[in-house]
């Protein structure tokens, strides 16, 4: 690698961080310089690529690549000149300007030129090299299978485990035996090596795990490993049979005395270990049973196998990544036709949607495939809709997957499998708002917010559902609007047949399992009896007052309106009798916002305390007769305001006397917060965030004296703090991170005696600190720029238990996934 590789990789990045200044000042540089940040965005990624690799580039690509570091030197120069500049030099400033035009005019050239023959002569090298370097991965997986086949693999399979789960090992091993790892291709060759990898190349990790929800292929990876059989581990073992059978396999002692007494630690057997060896425990459901078998000796290693995350125990885990999109289709076929690829007298289009379906998991992958084998096309047709609606498609598919996943959810306490059975509220492939789950949750279980969360932890532990961001998740003041959770399809299939097992007149969730045009005809046939249902679920496209059929839910105390509109969207008539409703969720999947129409059905709703609204448009809010005294939060995601919460069209202190929350997310029309949100006098938590629009806060903000958390997070056009913001004595977390108009912070901040946490992150413009924070006795936390780190930092000496973090860099494209 060479030094201008590194060299490169510097430059763009501190010219990156000169363009987002100029960026952010009105002058006659900033057109350019935009475009110009978006080429060194777009290309800073490479050039990193390039500069870790650790690859010799050919004298004509460092050629180049000299010239563009050259290129980005002067930009570098230009950069400076026109952060010098003043803005009344008009000359000087349009010289500046067409040179910055200039300057992104010539990368840009580079990258669509040079860059893009680069990319083309790198899919022709690597093309020549994957065969050499699958042939080296092979030779080294081989050298991994001799080191291991010196070590004893733990042999077991005991009288206590249930018929079913032999059954399961015999189908799994002859399906492995077959050519199951040769199926699922490089997916399974490259964790079959990490897992050795961890088991031969680290002597210092003792016990070792391979997790993964039901059906993803843990066995099948444990058995191409060790190639031999595993202790199976029922539900409910044997644990003192299991434990003396371990135990004699490690000591090398395999019959023992009946009263023989088990050592918890036992160094003193070195000795007797011959040689090294792994013990396997499949499917291991308990952490107090993995335990108690776990022998930590000289020479031994322990393998666990399980659908949950042992982080307590285990030194490291490998979680089994799902199949890819060739390796799924390749596996179904097998088990559907018999061969590794769609004849041509199936239909490529229906085979592929129902492998889609399956979402990389073997084994719906091959259990959905073996159920449809040698059936004509209609019968294909039909089973693809039902797998649409989470039914199953025979009784093979519910015996074989569905039961199967079943297992990881029946032994859960109570509670924990409602909320599980609660995902199957929401639509398949969309990310769910923790916020929408954690207040649903706190209605209808009668949970406080902090079991809510552990809840979801311990599904994420046990493979039924993944946190997205959860490196916010946990902390203090984190905001649950900003984390999400997602579920594989067939987890969700599972909570959908599980909660359709009885009639629907008397199902505790009714719910629409995918998005159509109207509601389903299975209601509309029932609807001469109240449905008492708890959570009603409706997902669908546009809907028109003459669309809604009347339905009366007396029970209903959760429900959920997804659907996808870019027009109007009529709130269903029904929603005004519902009388014990306490959470309404009304969300728009479409790409731009639907108007909101019928809201006045929720003037009456005394019960009602969660309101979640996301990509609508609000004319105004319901006017309610009487106070909404139940009313805790509200949240406006993505949604037009439209001054609806203006003095003159709703009272809010009078309709929302109790509300504790409000947040304000992505609302691009939002130019001012009302004045009347100041009387809101229980309010706890306001969150105005990503909001560009947003220019001023109310004057009177101090007049909200239970206010504990303010969060002002990228608005960008907020340029002042009013200066009463003072006067929240109460205020615990202040964050202005990314408020890049902001130059200073109120001069009496020193009255927040309270503050703990401030978050100040991106403030580019706040480079000192007013002289009352010294009295800011509270505060233990500070997030901020290096420029002002300092003026920080000297308060440590004063303030003994503040901490002054300054965030690493991170120029990430992350966000246009979200």
């Amino acid at each position: 690698m060479a030094v201008t590789d590194l060299f490169a990789g510097e430059i763009a990045a501190e010219l990156l961080k000169m363009l987002i200044s100029i960026c952010r000042r009105s002058s006659l540089c900033k057109s350019s310089a935009e475009q110009l940040r978006t080429t060194i965005e777009q290309l800073l990624p490479t050039i990193h690529e390039i500069k870790y690799s650790g690859v010799e580039l050919p004298p004509i690509r460092q050629t180049q690549l000299d010239r563009l570091s050259e290129t980005l030197k002067d930009g570098i120069e230009l950069s400076s000149k026109v952060l010098a500049s003043t803005r009344w030099n008009v000359y000087k400033n349009l010289q500046l300007a067409r040179k910055m035009e200039k300057l992104e005019k010539k990368v840009s050239r580079f990258l669509n030129g040079p860059m893009q023959a680069h990319v083309l002569a790198d899919v022709h090298h690597m093309r020549f090299e994957t065969a050499e370097r699958f042939d080296r991965m092979e030779g080294s997986a081989r050298r991994l299978e001799q080191r291991l086949g010196a070590m004893r693999i733990g042999v077991g399979g005991g009288g206590w485990v249930d018929e079913a789960v032999k059954r399961v090992e015999m189908e799994e091993d002859t399906l492995a035996e077959g050519g199951l790892g040769n199926l699922m291709g490089i997916g399974m060759a490259l964790g079959k090596n990490k897992v050795k990898e961890m088991v031969i190349g680290r002597d210092d990790l003792s016990v070792l795990g391979i997790c993964g929800i039901g059906g993803s292929g843990k066995t099948t990876l444990a058995l191409e490993v060790c190639r031999d059989h595993q202790v199976t581990i029922s539900q409910s073992p044997n644990v003192e049979q299991l434990r003396a059978k371990v135990w004699g396999f490690v000591s090398g002692c395999d019959s023992m005395e009946p009263n023989y007494v088990i050592p918890h630690w036992n160094l003193q057997i070195q000795s007797k270990l011959g040689s090294r060896c792994l013990v396997v425990l499949d499917d291991v459901w308990s952490l107090a049973v993995l335990e108690q078998l776990i022998f930590r000796v000289p020479g031994c290693k322990t393998l666990v196998v399980s659908r949950f995350k042992f982080s307590t125990v285990l030194n490291d885990t490998y979680e089994v990544e799902l199949l890819r999109e060739d390796e799924s289709l390749s596996l179904f076929c097998y088990s559907a036709f018999g061969q590794k690829t769609i004849p041509p007298s199936a239909n490529e289009n229906l085979v592929k949607q129902i492998v889609n379906k399956c979402k990389g998991l073997p084994l719906a992958l091959k259990v959905i495939g073996a159920s449809l084998r040698e059936q004509p096309e209609m019968y294909w047709t039909s089973a693809k809709k039902r797998l649409s609606k989470g039914e199953p498609i025979c009784e093979s598919h519910e015996n074989n997957l569905l039961d199967r996943m079943a297992i990881s959810i029946q032994y859960l306490p109570k509670k924990v499998k409602e909320c599980f059975l609660d995902l199957g509220s929401f639509p398949e492939d969309k990310k769910i708002p923790l916020e929408v789950l954690i207040n649903m949750w706190v209605e209808i279980h009668d949970l406080d917010e902090e079991e809510a969360f552990a809840i979801l932890v311990e599904l994420s532990d046990r493979n039924l559902l993944k946190i997205v961001k959860d490196a916010r998740a946990g902390d203090m003041y984190s905001s649950y609007y900003e984390i999400s959770v997602t579920q594989h399809d067939v987890l969700r299939d599972l909570a959908l047949h599980l909660s359709n097992q009885e009639n629907i007149n008397d199902r505790k969730r009714l719910l629409m399992p995918r998005r159509d045009t109207e509601l389903p005809k299975e209601w509309e046939r029932n609807v001469d009896q109240p449905f008492n249902a708890q959570i009603v679920s409706i997902h669908t496209g546009d809907m028109r007052e003459m669309d809604w059929f009347r339905m009366e839910f007396p029970k209903a105390e959760v429900l959920i309106l997804n659907f996808s509109s870019t027009e109007e969207y009529f709130l269903p008539p029904f929603i005004e009798n519902m009388e014990k409703l306490r959470a309404l969720i009304v969300i728009n999947y479409s790409t731009s916002n639907a108007a909101l129409g019928n809201f006045s059905v929720c003037s009456n709703l005394t019960n009602l305390r969660s309101l979640w609204l996301e990509k609508v448009s609000i004319s105004q809010l319901p006017k309610s007769s009487i106070p909404l005294k139940k009313m805790q939060k509200i949240s406006f995601v993505l949604c037009k305001i439209n001054n609806s919460l203006d003095q003159s069209v709703v009272d809010l202190p009078k309709t929302l006397p109790c509300l504790t929350e409000l947040t304000f997310d992505h609302c691009d029309d939002l130019m001012k917060l009302p004045p009347s949100i100041c009387g809101l006098q229980s309010l706890k938590n306001l969150s105005v965030t990503n909001c560009h629009s947003l220019q001023e806060l109310p004057a009177d903000i101090g007049k909200m004296k239970s206010l504990q958390i303010l969060r002002l997070y990228a608005c960008p056009h907020l340029r002042t703090l009013p200066a009463r913001i003072c006067e929240l004595v109460c205020l615990k977390y202040l964050n202005i991170s990314q408020c890049v108009s902001l130059s200073c912070l109120p001069q009496g901040i020193g009255n927040l005696i309270r503050l703990e946490k401030i978050d100040m992150r991106e403030c580019s413009q706040i480079w000192s600190l007013p002289k009352s924070v010294n009295s800011l006795k509270s505060l233990r936390q500070v997030i901020c720029e290096e420029d002002v780190s300092w003026a920080w930092k000297d308060l440590e000496k004063t303030l003994p238990n503040l901490h002054v973090q300054v965030p690493a860099k991170c120029f990430s494209l992350d966000w246009l996934h979200e």
